[in-house]
């Protein structure tokens, strides 16, 4: 028989491997079949999700198991430095474009959630984990913990603001007539962050640069008025 000290090192382990297996998959499929609906930030949380409510898992046992993984998220932010870098003579070319839009799309994002929370009558630990969906999840997840929101939840907003916009850009975009791969790009990677950067690489090279950069220094820029989102909403 296995000892009980033993069976949590086993359930953790169980656990990291389906994680890693179900989001190696998912990568291969979203290659083969480049739809936003397989991303695999959409297509690993409801996999694993429906196991764990398959095997009765409690989402502390799954956490901690998994553990290690959210830790990576730290290093995850550093790394965010290395496309600034590299890109730092767009930044120099349309700094003031791209700021503009940046905090547009901050503020846009911030008032429409604030405004959905209120409309819907969410508790204010709920609304503070809504509060900064429109941001790629390690920097949701740091802001939402600093605010005072559940990090988990953030990520879970974030990847929905990702998906919908991923799905929705082409038509809105249409519609505002936005054209240019420094529009496109900056929309989608503001926006939609991670997934909408996927699309933009779709759409372009210079879309998918311009979007990944522009999620980057979003992030960043959110985590920076942190202070300023505390005196607001703290």
């Amino acid at each position: 028989m296995t000892p009980p000290e033993v069976l949590p090192i086993l359930r953790a382990v169980a656990w990291s491997l389906v994680t890693l297996v179900v989001f190696w998959a998912a990568r291969r499929c979203h290659r083969r079949w480049p739809s936003p609906l397989l991303a695999p930030l959409v297509v690993t949380p409801v996999i694993v999700g429906l196991a764990i409510v398959a095997t009765r898992t409690t989402y502390a046992d799954y956490f901690a198991g998994t553990r290690w993984l959210v830790w990576m998220l730290g290093p995850a932010v550093v790394a965010f430095a290395v496309p600034i870098w590299e890109q730092r003579a767009l930044i120099r070319r349309y700094w003031p474009v791209l700021t503009a839009g940046m905090l547009a799309g901050s503020i846009a994002a911030l008032v429409s959630s604030w405004a959905l929370a209120t409309v819907l009558g969410l508790d204010r630990e709920l609304m503070l984990s809504l509060l900064p969906r429109s941001i790629s999840t390690p920097f949701a997840m740091e802001v939402a913990r600093d605010l005072g929101g559940i990090p988990g939840l953030a990520a879970v907003f974030v990847i929905v603001t990702g998906l919908f916009g991923a799905l929705a850009g082409d038509l809105m975009l249409a519609r505002i007539g936005a054209r240019t791969p420094l529009a496109r790009g900056a929309a989608y990677g503001v926006a939609a962050h991670a997934v909408g950067t996927a699309r933009a690489l779709q759409e372009g090279p210079h879309e998918g640069a311009i979007a990944g950069l522009s999620m980057v220094l979003t992030g960043v820029l959110n985590v920076l008025a942190t202070p300023l989102l505390l005196l607001a909403f703290g």
